[in-house]
This record gives structure tokens, sequence and C-alpha cells, in this order.
């Protein structure tokens, strides 16, 4: 049974033994009402009505060929109230701590809202309005895109978070290559010596210490025994001496320190004018990832006019083993922004591309507009705060979650 299957099961259980456990998309159209309470009453406008004895409200969010904004009609007795007879201000709470304030001015035969009701239209209401020596006072919810969610619901529904803030894109462009030994950390061992090579000590693919004995041979000239000692830490690699040979002058032993091994990436012409000594590298293979800069860059011996770039490589952990093939990621610049995050995090939902913010127990959509991007990070120019948690991992949890629900965007 897959995570998605599992999730879906248990949200089912939580929410049938707990109804408050489901999401809220209610209000002037804004979804399917989940709660057993009473249709919101809609006036002539399509907008909620508000009532305090004969005193009527109509409140409308209006966005036919215009940014969303709010519109309101009164009446007094059934009559209609001159706009300019009365006054209004309306407050919106969202999921944040943040407010909005709408005051209104007299326009044709209603007070329109004076701003842009940004999405999502999903907050708590606060209705003041006056009229003559009378005070009238509303408060409501109007929720879209917003639902609950328990800790453990979300620990098993695999939810991750972070917190959107300033950072660095990187413009990056994508080299082939392959990981090699270090020439500088390759040891070929010879006879000081050439004489009867008597006894051999380590196999090959033992690792050896610097100062370990390798072997004995016995000088032609002294007739005398000394040790071949190993200069380096590292692993034999090759092997040529065997008990009662000569040893002449030719190598006996190959012994290589893998802890770092050398990265070989080929660029082309149409890169070899970006990259440079200094940027950073993004190696991966195998399901390995290493990170790393480049040294210095040779052209390349050959038929094919490259470039080679040349960097170190950390295996200390020993992921990684000479002449695998790996791809590298070469950041040749680098862009400060104000607001980025992960594109792990962005969501299809409606006509937008949506971030789920955390608040507590509490997600909400968060429609974007978004800027430039890097392949893992993109840019936000507005639709969150710097400073908010959104969801990272398993976010379509949520969206599917929103979209079972057939949650509406009617006004």
């Amino acid at each position: 049974m897959n995570l998605f299957v599992k999730t879906l099961l248990l949200a089912l259980t939580l929410c049938a033994a707990n109804p408050l456990l489901a999401h809220s998309d209610h209000d002037h159209g804004h979804g399917e009402e989940e709660h057993e309470e009473a249709e919101v009453e809609k006036g002539p406008h399509n907008g909620r009505l508000l009532e305090k004895g004969d005193f009527i409200v109509e409140l409308a969010i209006f966005e036919q060929d215009v940014p969303p904004e709010y519109r309101a009609w009164a009446t007094l007795g059934g009559k209609p109230i001159k706009p300019g007879d009365w006054k209004l201000e309306v407050k919106l709470s969202r999921l944040g701590g943040k407010t909005d304030t709408f005051r209104f001015a007299p326009q044709q035969d209603f007070l329109r809202g004076q701003g842009v009701v940004k999405e999502p239209h999903s907050f708590d209401v606060s209705v003041t309005a006056v009229h003559g020596k009378q005070r009238y006072h509303w408060d409501f919810d109007s929720y879209e895109g917003r639902l609950q969610l328990p800790a453990k619901l979300a620990q098993a529904s695999g939810l991750t978070t972070a917190i959107a803030g300033e950072g660095v894109l990187q413009e990056r462009i994508k080299l082939y290559g392959n990981i090699v030994a270090d020439p500088l950390r390759l040891s070929h061992i010879q006879a000081r010596y050439p004489g009867l090579i008597r006894s051999v000590k380590p196999t090959i693919g033992m690792r050896v210490k610097a100062g370990d004995v390798l072997a004995t041979v016995e000088s032609n000239e002294s007739l005398r025994e000394y040790p071949l000692l190993s200069p380096i830490d590292g692993t034999v690699v090759e092997r040529h001496a065997n008990a009662g040979e000569f040893s002449a002058d030719r190598v006996l032993f190959s012994i290589l320190d893998e802890r770092v091994l050398e990265l070989h990436l080929q660029a082309f012409p149409t890169d070899a004018a970006k990259v440079k000594n200094g940027q950073a590298i993004v190696i991966y293979g195998n399901d390995q990832e290493a990170h790393t800069k480049i040294e210095y860059i040779t052209p390349r011996y050959g038929d094919t006019p490259t470039l080679e770039v040349h960097a170190p490589v950390d295996n200390s952990a020993g992921n990684w083993v000479p002449n695998q093939a790996v791809e590298g990621w070469v950041s040749i610049a680098e862009t400060p922004v104000a607001v980025r995050i992960e594109n792990r995090a962005l969501q299809s939902f409606r006509d937008w591309q949506v971030v789920f913010i955390k608040v507590g127990t509490t997600y909400e959509i968060r429609p974007l507009e978004l800027g430039r991007s890097d392949g893992i990070y993109t840019e936000v120019i507005s639709g969150l705060n710097s400073g908010d948690e959104y969801v990272v991992e398993n976010a379509y949890v949520l969206k599917a979650d929103l979209e079972k629900s057939g949650a509406s965007h009617d006004h």
C-alpha cells in the first residue's frame, strides 16, 4: 500500500472520529460547507447578507473584469440607503497573523472597498457599519484552501517543512565526466637496491599505512636484507612482486590513497568561457552526491576541442570509486533574492502555482507570483513572506484532500 493510500485511509479514520478535523471552505461560495451550519443567505448581487433587525448589509467580492474588490449595499426596512448616507469598514484576519483593513467610498449605488482583496480569500472577517447614530457589527469566518491536520497525521503523511527566506539562486551548467585516482595520491614503489625478493606481505586490495613493511629485498651488492616500506596510507592496487623473484628496477607495488579522488569533467567550446577556477560543483552519480570546487582547468588532448575541469573529491566515506561516470553541475553565477522556496514545494491548484503554509496544525494555500529559478529554488515575488513556514515534502497529499472536497471559488 503506497503512502498516498495510507494517508487517505488514516485521514478518513481520524475525520470520521472527529468531524472538526475536516477542512473548512465556506462563505460566499468558497467551497462546500462541511459543518452542520445554515446555508449562507445571499443577496441580489450574490453577496453575503448581514442583518441586524431591519438594517441589512449585502457584502460581496466583485472580480468581473477587475481585480477582486469589496462592494456593499445597505437597506433599512427594505428600502435602499444611499451610498453617502452610511459607512463601512471590513477587517480580514489571515492565517499567520496579518490583517487587511478596507475602508469604503461611495460609487454609483454601492460602497466600494479601497484596495484589492488578495488571494486566497481565506480569513476571519470583522464588519462594522455606521448609519446615522447606529453602529452595527458582525464577525464570521470565510475560509478557502484551508484544512486541519493533526501532528500525528502530518507525520504519517511524510510532510516536511522549510522556512521561506532570502537566499541565492545558482545559474548552473551540466557537464559530464568521471572520477579518477588523484595522481598526487598514487605511489609507485620500486626497490632502492636491486636484489632478490625474500618476502612479500600485502596482497592487492589490502590497506596499508605509511611505514608498513611491504616486502624484504636482499641487496645484490651488500647481500643484506632491507625492508621496502609504504610511503603513504592507502590501498594496494597493483602488485608485481613475489618471493624469489629479482626486483630489477620495475615497479613492485602501486598504492592509492583513495580518501581524496579527482574529478574530470569535459567542457565544450560553448561552455568553455563560462567555467572558471573556484566555481562550485555538485556531483551526482549512483544516487550519491558530493560538493567541490574547480581547482584548475586544462586543454584536453584528443580530436575534440574541449577543456578538462579538475576538482578534488572527498572520498573519506568511501562512496566513490575510480573511473566512475558522473555528472557535474557547475555554478557559473549567483543571484541573491529576498525570498526563495524549494521547487519541490510547488503545486498546481486551479490556475495558480501555490505552496501550503503551516501555522500550528492548520495548512492553507498561498498563490504565488514567481520569478527566476535555478532548477532547485525559485524566487517568490509575492504571495509569501520571509519567515513563513511552508510544506516541502509530500505537499500533494494536502492538494489531493482539497481537490477531493470539490472546493469551489465562487463569489
